[in-house]
């Protein structure tokens, strides 16, 4: 368990590379056309194209990004093929630190709440513990799964974390000593995403057998199996309160490609669901209640689409459209008016809710 060093030799490649991190804080400012759907008041959709100037930092990857979460009010952590984990304050355009270890891509991200520790996973089966404060070294390596490891989960009080891999296998661990606690097999059961309910023992976990389960970390089995949709589920995310949570399916020229709210405490049946995406919704948060008069969710797809709904009635009240970006993969909220988009082909999208003229995303940044 204990961390494998390496020294990496410092070729060409890699110089040039280190004087390339070196200007991570200079910007560009670049303009960019964008078209978006705005849903009025009186019910009218209008499209608009604008066009905008935003600022393009130095990328944080140099391949495509398909994880990103919020470490905090100002970090944001990320993964991707380049098999780098990359802490990065959006706010300033600067990168904190680079961690290498994983020998092939990284798949997720996960963080403890409060504090300057992550874990990453990839599709070389390894899980890593990392600390922004410490050295590049991984302080914990998690070996355990035969396959990807494709969902990561932190308990709300940070002892324990959560792993789950297309192996059919959910594995429980002590981040105190990086040991394996408990394991979990269930046959078909293709993890596509892990999610730990606030201030509760239980793990939401979506899977490519369209099924949504929910463990007891107690133990580590099934306490309730969600009504199966008909694509694949490929991200859960759940309320702070705990009393909800939302779902998203793969799907291809607007089959599937929707997202579904569910009750978690009572019914745990459907509440809405949320379709206009044309390709796979690959991400589904929960917006802060700041950001707008009623509740609301926002959803990025594969069709290069972000879309903000309203959480109760399902109507779509804007849709960003990045253009370019490629498959969206992955959507974090920065602060209680940020939104933070990986992609692709363009990096992580930095996105801001503007009140102006009603409810509207808008890009601002590109790392």
């Amino acid at each position: 368990m204990r961390p494998r060093r390496c020294q990496l030799k410092q070729g060409p490649l890699q110089k040039i590379l280190c004087r390339f991190w070196a200007v991570m804080g200079k910007l560009q400012s670049k303009l960019k056309q964008s078209t978006y759907k705005y849903s009025r008041p009186d019910g009218v959709t209008e499209e608009r194209i604008q066009t905008k100037t935003f600022q393009e930092y130095i990328p944080a990857h140099v391949d495509s990004v398909s994880t990103v979460a919020a470490l905090n009010s100002e970090l944001c952590v990320s993964g991707g093929n380049d098999k780098m984990v990359v802490v990065y304050n959006w706010k300033t355009g600067n990168v904190m630190k680079r961690f290498k270890g994983h020998e092939r891509e990284v798949t997720k991200v996960a963080c403890i709440h409060r504090s300057n520790q992550f874990f990453s996973a990839s599709r070389d089966r390894m899980v890593m513990m990392w600390d922004l404060h410490d050295s590049s070294q991984p302080k914990w390596q998690f070996s355990g799964h035969t396959m990807v490891v494709t969902g990561l989960a932190v308990s709300p009080d940070a002892t324990q974390l959560c792993t789950g891999s297309r192996d059919n296998t959910l594995l429980l661990w002590d981040v105190q000593t990086g040991q394996c606690m408990d394991r979990a097999s269930v046959s078909r059961n293709l993890v596509t995403h892990l999610c730990w309910v606030p201030r509760e023992s239980c793990i939401l976990q979506t899977s490519e057998d369209k099924t949504i389960r929910l463990w007891d970390s107690r133990g580590l089995h099934v306490a309730h199996m969600f009504p199966a949709k008909q694509h694949i589920q490929t991200y859960c995310d759940v309320s702070e309160d705990g009393y909800k949570f939302i779902s998203c399916s793969n799907g291809f020229e607007g089959e599937g490609c929707d997202a579904t709210l569910w009750d978690l405490r009572h019914t745990r049946n459907r509440i809405c669901e949320y379709r206009g995406h044309f390709q796979t919704v690959a991400s589904c948060v929960f917006l802060p209640r700041a950001l707008a008069l009623m509740p609301v969710i926002a959803t990025s797809s594969h069709d290069c689409k972000v879309k903000i709904w309203n959480q109760d009635t399902g109507a779509c009240l804007f849709t960003l459209s990045l253009d370019g970006s490629g498959p969206l993969t992955s959507l974090a909220v920065g602060d209680s008016i940020s939104l933070l988009c990986a992609s692709f082909s363009r990096g992580i999208h930095l996105l801001r809710v503007d009140h102006s003229r009603g409810l509207e995303l808008r890009e601002v940044a590109a790392f």
